[in-house]
């Protein structure tokens, strides 16, 4: 079957390479762009198009941030460059592993691009790779035919820098926190922060790693000078409020770790924390019922032997 997949896949992309309309981005000035995804689950009504992608001109050339969730929604990317500026597109970087965040990856191999990630992240795409494409093949249908996984060649294991001529990206690699991969970029010259998924605001935190390790990387955040920030998903930040935003999920992530243990304490069972852990924070944040419990089942196992 995934034979079949990857098969039609190399057809599609023969075929149909830069066919989408450009995504709508949004100038923030100083060379900075961003597309906003939509509030969708990945499993109910997803369309590849859920996470913040943007693109940052340099002098010398271009570098992407993250490229959406299909080969359809990253050549709506390139389109959407192209539209602004025909300078060389230097880089491609992904913020960490989701696949709503990496599978418009291909549609800029033709740019021979050099593709950038954490250290981690290309043993966490093969990791993945088989079920990926499977269920992103049934969630998407045809709009996902010509998505593949592009794995960085560029990897980062702390500290890496960028250059674009006139700017500077700095690369930060985390340990493990929202995932194992995550990472982000700092522009110095439009002072404006990448966060990926480390950083939720509107949508309710999503936790595929370790809940004290980001716990520990949202206070690493808080020193950071950036006046503007791109979650991974919801609109950009700009001066104190981002750091606003990093508290708000801060308090759902404490809020949801106490509750877990405190059910562990009372020997209640895990169906049943999924119901309770964090329910004072439902108001405040978009597909919580869905998410929330998610992440009662993803983190509730490692906490028992806590």
């Amino acid at each position: 079957m995934l034979k079949k997949i990857l098969l039609g896949i190399a057809a599609f992309s023969i075929t149909h390479a830069a066919s989408a309309a450009p995504l709508a981005m949004e100038n923030l000035g100083n060379g900075v762009y961003v597309h906003h995804g939509a509030h969708e689950d990945m499993s109910e009504g997803y369309h590849a198009d859920i996470c913040n992608v943007s693109f940052i001109v340099g002098s010398k050339g271009i570098a992407v941030v993250d490229t959406g969730g299909s080969l359809k929604t990253g050549q709506a990317l390139h389109e959407a460059i192209r539209q602004v500026s025909n300078l060389p597109i230097l880089y491609v970087i992904n913020t960490h592993v989701h696949p709503d965040h990496i599978f418009g990856n291909a549609a800029f191999k033709e740019d021979k691009a050099i593709f950038v990630g954490h250290e981690k992240l290309p043993d966490a795409m093969e990791r993945r790779r088989d079920n990926y494409l499977r269920i992103n093949q049934q969630w998407l249908g045809e709009a996902f035919a010509g998505s593949e996984i592009v794995k960085p060649s560029v990897l980062v294991k702390t500290t890496a820098n960028l250059d674009l001529g006139d700017r500077s990206l700095l690369l930060t690699a985390y340990p493990t926190a929202h995932t194992n991969t995550d990472l982000t970029v700092f522009d110095n010259k439009s002072s404006t922060i990448w966060t990926g998924d480390l950083l939720f605001v509107e949508r309710t935190p999503s936790i595929d790693g370790d809940i004290k390790g980001w716990l520990a990387v949202i206070n690493e955040l808080k020193n950071n000078e950036a006046a503007f920030a791109i979650p991974g998903h919801s609109s950009s930040l700009k001066d104190a409020n981002w750091k606003e935003q990093l508290n708000n999920e801060e308090r759902y992530l404490w809020t949801l770790l106490n509750d877990i243990r405190a059910s562990i304490k009372k020997g209640e069972v895990m169906e049943k924390a999924m119901g309770t852990a964090a329910a004072s924070e439902r108001s405040y944040w978009q597909l919580f019922d869905i998410v929330n419990r998610r992440n009662v089942n993803n983190i509730y196992p490692a906490l028992e032997w806590e």
